[in-house]
């Protein structure tokens, strides 16, 4: 498969052509990626006929939000699914990609982590995702959106730091051979601290989001386990350390839950947090998944939140909740097509 294949090493799919050939195909794969080998049209026939492009198949796409949020299902050969959601906006194009099949973490509001894990995706199958919105966009697009993909978040399936020589290779692609600016890739993770400091050693000025959700560790372990591991004052040097290596801002995510983190409390000592960190914080409202019984604040109790952060000195933004009627919204990744090898 041709995503599944290093850039570098495309000529080894047909060693009796020309290596201009394999430059070609990199071309097509990575900088004007298509949806078919068809529309690769300076290769020869035997080429295209001989080159199997996707690392999976396109199971399910669902649309809301007028058009401007899709969602598609992915299967590999293996079975495992793969969930990606590109949401489009006026000036921006934002990807949410997925790093895992599933996901080993188990943060309670969480339905990816709600149904386990069941293994890491492999470099191409991530840079896949990327090309395959690049070609949806090319090709077909959103209306008054741009026709490219800005922005890539691994905010999808997976915890993108457990998965991390292949993610940093995925990244190196999008970087080094797609063109993409490392300024428009966001890594987010719950707090895995090394990860967090091998990032910040890598050579690329990506963002990192942090996922919160709590700010002490009494209550962040109880809604995100591995805290227990890396408590939120280990996490908060490595953010610190990454926000000093790379001097870009990090973001602070946090998913509010009525009568859970949205007190008062919470958000003084959030504010504490995100003021020492020089941080962003983004507020997203939880959305609902089968196994958990939290639900959101309502949205007035979420403003009066958001404004106390500002008076306590931080930053703050109430995220747009985009694809909650296909279950594509944070949080909602785990395959509800009901095709799902786990589920079946």
């Amino acid at each position: 498969m041709a995503y599944l294949t290093a850039p570098e090493d495309l000529g080894d799919l047909f060693p009796n052509e020309p290596s201009y050939r394999a430059d070609q195909l990199r071309e097509w794969l990575y900088r004007t990626p298509v949806m078919s080998t068809d529309d690769m049209t300076n290769l020869p026939t035997a080429i295209r006929e001989s080159v199997d492009l996707w690392p999976f198949e396109v199971e399910i796409e669902q649309s809301a939000d007028g058009g401007r949020t899709r969602k598609w299902l992915f299967r590999a050969p293996d079975g495992a699914a793969i969930e990606a959601v590109l949401m489009g906006y006026s000036k921006r194009a934002t990807l949410c990609i997925s790093s895992q099949a599933g996901c080993a973490l188990a943060c309670t509001f969480c339905a990816t982590g709600q149904f386990g894990f069941e293994r890491h995706l492999e470099p191409g199958e991530i840079v896949a995702q990327v090309a395959y919105a690049q070609a949806f966009m090319r090709q077909i697009g959103m209306p008054g959106v741009p026709s490219r993909v800005t922005n890539v978040v691994f905010m999808g399936m997976g915890e993108p730091l457990a998965n991390y020589d292949r993610v940093r290779e995925s990244i190196r692609r999008m970087i080094e051979v797609m063109g993409m600016s490392a300024r428009s890739i966001t890594v987010s993770t719950v707090g895995m601290v090394p990860g967090i400091r091998r990032l910040a050693d890598e050579p690329w000025p990506v963002y990192l989001a942090v996922s919160l959700h709590a700010a002490d560790d009494e209550l962040r372990t109880s809604l995100v386990p591995i805290n227990k591991r890396y408590p939120i004052a280990d996490l908060e040097a490595a953010a610190w350390e990454y926000f000093e290596k790379k001097g870009r801002r990090i973001s602070i995510e946090w998913t509010m839950m009525d009568g859970v983190n949205d007190t008062f409390d919470q958000a003084d000592k959030l504010a504490a947090i995100a003021k020492r960190l020089r941080a962003h914080v983004n507020l997203i409202a939880l959305n609902p998944t089968p196994l958990s019984d939290e639900r959101a604040p309502t949205r007035l109790h979420i403003q009066e939140f958001a404004d106390l952060l500002k008076r306590k000195g931080a930053n703050v933004t109430i995220r747009d909740t985009r694809g909650r009627d296909i279950d594509a919204a944070c949080g909602q990744l785990r395959v509800l097509s009901g095709k799902s090898r786990r589920d079946s």
